[in-house]
């Protein structure tokens, strides 16, 4: 229990400080979340678990293709926010996050790589 609970307090201070990071400084704060932090922080939680290395390499191998269809919002985001609101552009960045997905998702399918399931 109390590594549970360690792994929550230096997940939650990391992004809580992050955050506070971006307040201070828009091109910083943006470079920290950039960064893989929250991958990094689960493969070294995976490992130090014991997990075996096939699943943590396939939890970074999914993690670069999930991360391709979530792109667009960061390009929709910002020209749209000023023109529609905070809500509706995070509505819609994400609605063509999850049309990305699905589009990558059959593409990927003819490579044998297979992201979702649908059956």
């Amino acid at each position: 229990m109390g590594w549970l609970i360690t792994k929550y307090l230096l997940t939650a201070g990391i992004i809580v400080g992050v955050s506070e990071v971006a307040k201070r400084n828009d091109k910083f704060g943006a470079l920290l979340v950039a960064l893989p932090t929250v991958t990094i922080l689960v493969v070294i939680w995976l490992y130090l678990e014991g997990q075996p290395t096939i699943k943590i390499a396939n939890h970074v191998r999914y993690t670069f293709w999930y991360v391709l269809p979530t792109l667009p919002l960061f390009l929709i985001f910002p020209l749209v926010i000023e023109r529609i609101g905070f809500w509706a552009a995070l509505f819609t960045g994400s609605v063509v996050s999850v049309i990305s997905l699905f589009a990558l998702t059959l593409i990927l399918r003819r490579f044998n790589i297979y992201l979702l399931t649908f059956s």
